[in-house]
């Protein structure tokens, strides 16, 4: 079944939280300067929705696997991210009828493409790929649930401000390309974890009804009425009255029979 919009999301990971996943990963420059055609891949997170487990695969702990030295990685950064992906394809082989939130991970340039396209180009053959369908954009999601000014540009990092603060270990975009050309693979890869973390709780923010966003208006302040324990318990409140009423009248027809 496909997620058509944000209404439909949130019943569908109230019903089944199990079958959802976010993903978030990093790469090499985005720009033309690459020595490659294309972005290397440096690390990759995971995390299950119902669970709040992640799994990663980030280039430190793969070049300590095939034992590289730090000196070394970028000669062989083929070996290290041809394993990194390889591992994280293993992962997603028997998940790929599930859904995944993501972030912006919209082609070939930063997305599902260019993860495919990274390991094919190193020789991979087994690549899986996701269905566009199983794919959703967070971004999107509250966009449609808050509407397009739901956060000042860069939205990421502005909605992250709104809902707890900037984590500490969270780069920009040309902070991750400084820190892969100082081969500080780990300040990359935290950055990573820190994302997915926060993509994590604005998802169950969003799915609660308590997404802190700059949007405004009374549309949206029904929305989260209406999602609230108050509105909850006027419902539960409202279903008993209904279900006495109904015992009433059917005592008072018994009695007229």
């Amino acid at each position: 079944m496909s997620i058509a919009d944000s209404r439909q999301f949130i019943k569908s990971v109230k019903l089944k939280p199990e079958n959802f996943f976010l993903i978030h990963y990093s790469c090499q420059n985005l720009n033309d300067e690459n020595e490659a055609l294309s972005p290397r891949i440096t690390s990759i997170a995971i995390n299950h929705y119902a669970t709040g487990q992640s799994v990663s695969y980030s280039t430190h702990s793969i070049a300590e696997e095939l034992r590289i030295p730090r000196d070394e990685v970028l000669q062989r950064f083929d070996e290290v991210e041809l394993e990194l992906l390889g591992q994280f394809y293993k992962f997603i082989r028997d998940r790929r009828d599930k859904y995944w939130v993501h972030w912006n991970m919209r082609n070939l340039t930063f997305g599902f493409e260019h993860l495919e396209h990274r390991y094919r180009a190193l020789g991979g053959r087994d690549a899986c790929v996701i269905a566009v369908e199983q794919r959703l954009n967070l971004n999107d999601l509250i966009a449609d649930r808050y509407g397009a000014d739901y956060a000042k540009h860069p939205k990421m990092l502005m909605l992250m401000e709104k809902n707890g603060g900037r984590h500490r270990d969270f780069l920009e975009g040309k902070e991750e390309a400084a820190a892969f050309s100082n081969k500080e693979f780990l300040r990359m890869h935290n950055s990573t974890l820190s994302k997915i973390g926060f993509f994590s709780s604005a998802m169950r923010k969003l799915v609660s009804g308590k997404l802190n966003t700059a949007s405004k208006g009374f549309g949206i302040a029904l929305d989260k009425l209406f999602e609230s324990r108050i509105a909850k318990a006027v419902g539960l409140f409202a279903t008993f009255i209904t279900i006495l009423v109904g015992l009433w009248q059917s005592i008072l027809w018994l009695n007229g029979k």
